[in-house]
């Protein structure tokens, strides 16, 4: 009899050994389930990001001012008051198509402000732009009016290019928007990413605008590039 339980007790711990390995073996089939499961939901919906091109350009207002030396207001010796800076008072307005190649995938962008640069300077004030939802494989077209009559600051270098690229017709403006995306595919949400727009456009101004008036629409000279990180 001693035998016997001895026998059943060894065989009931090799089939207590099996059903560990079954369980080990399920579990591992069970995650390497599911990892290709992710992969498979990754690719099939996974954000790609947006895409740009800039249509359309007009120029309203293109002037600039040397630094100056003002003259001192009321003084009884009329002494020089602070020099004026270089400055910029730039009216402009930029059709900026945005693209979403994905077929499967909605943006959504909020927090966008835009401005435009010569040569790395800024030369209109941050403009808020309103939220945008994009559908999916859609185009959204955003057409900011930028700066006014506010004077902007530059360099003097800035200044000096300008005047020369004016009387060529021939200045490259960069357009820049900052915000922030989302993307939204089926029941899947991402967070918010960082967006940083940027377009390079080399605009033809007349006489006009090169004088500081308005021009209005302007061609563009060469074909708009632009880069998106998001």
């Amino acid at each position: 009899m001693a035998t016997s339980k001895r026998y059943q007790c060894e065989f009931h711990r090799g089939r207590g050994g099996s059903h560990l390995l079954l369980v080990a073996y399920l579990l591992a089939a069970a995650a390497a389930t599911a990892v290709l499961l992710a992969l498979a939901l990754f690719i099939v919906y996974r954000p790609m990001k947006p895409q740009a091109s800039v249509a359309r350009a007009a120029v309203y207002r293109l002037s600039f001012s040397s630094a100056t030396v003002a003259t001192g207001g009321g003084g009884s010796n009329g002494s020089a008051g602070p020099p004026l800076p270089n400055a910029v008072c730039a009216s402009l307005q930029f059709t900026l198509l945005l693209h979403n190649p994905s077929d499967r995938t909605a943006v959504l962008y909020d927090g966008l402000v835009a401005y435009a640069s010569y040569r790395g300077e800024a030369v209109t004030p941050p403009a808020g732009l309103p939220p945008v939802a994009q559908e999916r494989g859609a185009d959204v077209a955003l057409s900011p009016v930028l700066g006014g009559d506010a004077l902007m600051p530059v360099s003097a270098d800035a200044v000096r290019a300008l005047a020369a690229d004016g009387a060529a017709r021939r200045v490259r403006l960069r357009l820049v928007v900052v915000g922030r995306v989302r993307y939204r595919a089926g029941p899947f949400r991402s967070g918010w990413r960082d967006l940083y727009v940027r377009c390079d456009t080399v605009v033809g101004l007349g006489a006009e605008a090169a004088a500081g008036g308005g021009a209005g629409d302007v061609p563009l000279l060469e074909y708009p590039r632009c880069a998106v990180d998001a």
